[in-house]
């Protein structure tokens, strides 16, 4: 009898442990990353996948992490929207203006014109990365900081423009945000504001001649075999933003905050020193793939930034406020 006891008290503290354990796992917290634009094995994409990997690491396996690309959650808008509602926890996005018309600073057309001068800009300390980061703190997200892509271009087949009077006829795609396509429409441009994902399908069927949201790497990427030209007009500084669901991020400890935000800035900086170089990279595979590069000359870049000055910013001190708009004419590249 004493030795079936003694066995029923092993099996009963065996059985507590093992309860134990699993009540540590279920504890564990999960977070859900996700991008709007990347797929599996993309720049952004591997960001997004070692983001997750440096959180688990430095958490220890105290944080798990599931990661999701590009369409596997929705659109761009779809993900932005489960981001904001808490559905998504953490993201590297190009964002929505749909909350906030001030998101669209990122969107301003020509705050700057040379790397350096970018880079400086959306550096922590930088003068466009603090607007930035007010604005996501408005909309209920926290905000790590920027992820640089460089700056974006007017992919086309059949006719390119290097000055706005032969933009004429071409219609382009403009990403789904103010104020992307009346900057556009300043440069000369018709356009049509299509989600990412049915850009491949607008550009086979004839629905618009060409693609004006992205670095080149996205229309060598995905539409090479659909475009003849790149005119890299630098209309905006491509640049995703790291951020975090900010209720989420106030439910986690200040240990775990720690995690999430050392690794986010581990990413950021990798990028900050690789961005330059990264589309240097692309510029050459494009050319290799049959695309022709074209970059206007200061003359031809000053004219396209001069109308969308005259024309965009006027409009925007209404959709993002003067106080805004006058810290950007204070600091914009003098043209």
């Amino acid at each position: 009898m004493k030795t079936i006891g003694l066995n029923l008290k092993t099996l009963l503290a065996s059985a507590i442990t093992v309860a134990c354990l699993a009540s540590t796992s279920a504890q564990a917290l999960t977070l859900k990353l996700a991008t709007d634009s990347g797929t599996q094995g993309s720049p952004a994409g591997e960001a997004l996948k070692k983001w997750g990997e440096l959180i688990e690491q430095k958490s220890g396996g105290e944080i798990e992490t599931r990661i999701y690309y590009q369409n596997e959650l929705g659109g761009q808008q779809e993900v932005f929207d489960l981001h904001v509602a808490g559905d998504v926890d953490v993201m590297l996005n190009w964002p929505m203006t749909s909350y906030d018309k001030r998101i669209g600073v990122i969107y301003t057309p020509y705050m700057t014109l040379s790397w350096k001068e970018a880079l400086e800009a959306y550096s922590p300390g930088g003068w466009v990365n603090n607007l930035l980061g007010g604005v996501y703190q408005d909309i209920g997200l926290k905000f790590f900081g920027p992820w640089p892509e460089g700056f974006n271009g007017v992919g086309t087949r059949g006719k390119y423009a290097l000055n706005i009077a032969d933009a004429d006829g071409l219609k382009v795609r403009t990403m789904t945000v103010y104020p992307a396509p009346q900057t556009m429409q300043a440069l000369g441009y018709q356009t049509a504001a299509i989600d990412w994902g049915e850009v491949y399908t607008a550009l086979q069927t004839g629905v618009v001649d060409g693609e004006a949201g992205n670095v080149i790497y996205w229309d060598y990427e995905y539409f090479r075999d659909s475009l003849d030209y790149y005119v890299q007009t630098k209309h905006f500084f491509m640049t995703g933003i790291l951020s975090m669901n900010q209720e989420v991020w106030e439910d986690m400890t200040e240990a775990q905050q720690q995690v999430v935000s050392e690794a986010a800035i581990e990413i950021m900086n990798e990028q900050f020193k690789a961005a330059k170089e990264q589309d240097e990279y692309y510029i050459k595979k494009a050319q290799e793939a049959g695309i022709k590069y074209f970059e206007p000359s200061d003359e031809q870049l000053r004219e396209f930034a001069q109308a969308a000055r005259e024309q965009v910013w006027p409009k925007m001190d209404k959709e993002v406020g003067s106080e805004i708009m006058d810290t950007i004419r204070n600091n914009a590249s003098p043209l």
